[in-house]
């Protein structure tokens, strides 16, 4: 089992930025790939970013591509997502997940998180 908790939600401005962490623990060594996915009100969740625990390789949405990055640290086993000159299209619940498969589509992910919401204020 892997435990996922995100942190960072919370209200931003048009134009800032916002930084999630997703703190893994359990059998972590299991997993190839972390990855964020939101769900904006009234819509699909939707694939976000993700990232490989080893070796580090990157994949983005194409509507978050250009403006964030995400990232990890091995030794914290945590997954950061910044997101930079947010709008409100940006509001969203953004969810942590886990996967030990080398996809990162939503039915591959073994383990999610719960959750914490971003509001973006206009």
């Amino acid at each position: 089992q892997v435990q996922l908790v995100e942190s960072g939600g919370g209200f931003v401005q048009t134009g800032g930025s916002l930084r999630l962490s997703c703190a893994a623990s359990g059998r972590t060594s299991s997993t190839y790939a972390v990855a964020w996915f939101r769900q904006a009100p009234g819509k699909e969740r939707q694939f976000v970013a993700a990232i490989a625990w080893i070796p580090g390789s990157t994949q983005f949405a194409d509507s978050v591509k250009d403006r964030s990055t995400i990232s990890k640290d091995n030794a914290k086993e945590t997954v950061y997502l910044q997101i930079n000159n947010v709008t409100p299209e940006d509001t969203a619940v953004y969810y942590c997940a886990a996967t030990s498969q080398t996809v990162v589509t939503q039915d591959a992910m073994d383990y999610w998180g719960k959750g914490t919401l971003v509001t973006v204020s206009s």
